[in-house]
């Protein structure tokens, strides 16, 4: 099958952007300096998977799109994304269309790029176990929502378990 496209988005500082940057083509740093989604829809509408605000988030939806993996490391937040990486993913609305379908006998979105292999998310910082499942429900969700195969999760009690990763 040769190289699969994997994209990270991470919350960590910028030792483990550059450490990522060697790894992998595409790494998003969620460094909360981008601007926050308007709910303007306009990546669904008017100038498909692509952002009006001028950032470096501007083509994320494409990014995100296109990559057949997608690795998401943040920081637990009451069982769900750092506000950081929630911010990266609101601005990738655009990865679906505005038209909708069933998948799993359930209605959601188009994908613009078609399906995706596999969506995994390492989380790290204090976490309960309510916490734990509300997490890993979510993520359930989301892999439906942006057409992952497969998904998982992973508790990272120490960040270097990161130098684990493939």
């Amino acid at each position: 099958m040769g190289d699969i496209m994997k994209t990270i988005i991470h919350d960590l500082d910028e030792s483990y952007d550059l450490l990522f940057k060697k790894k992998y083509e595409n790494v998003i740093f969620a460094n909360g300096k981008y601007a926050p989604c308007q709910g303007c829809f306009g990546c669904w509408t008017k100038h498909p998977a692509q952002c009006y605000l001028k950032d470096a988030l501007q083509t994320v939806c494409r990014q995100i799109g296109k990559a057949e993996e997608l690795i998401i490391i943040t920081e637990n937040c009451y069982g769900a994304y750092s506000p950081a990486v929630k911010n990266v993913l609101d601005r990738s609305i655009g990865v679906s269309t505005p038209f909708s379908t069933y998948r799993g006998k359930q209605m959601h979105h188009t994908l613009r790029y078609g399906r995706k292999e596999k969506l995994t998310i390492y989380t790290y910082g204090h976490i309960t176990k309510e916490e734990e499942k509300t997490f890993r429900y979510m993520l359930e969700r989301n892999a439906i929502n942006y057409g992952f195969r497969e998904f998982e999760f992973h508790y990272l009690e120490n960040l270097k378990q990161l130098e684990e990763m493939e």
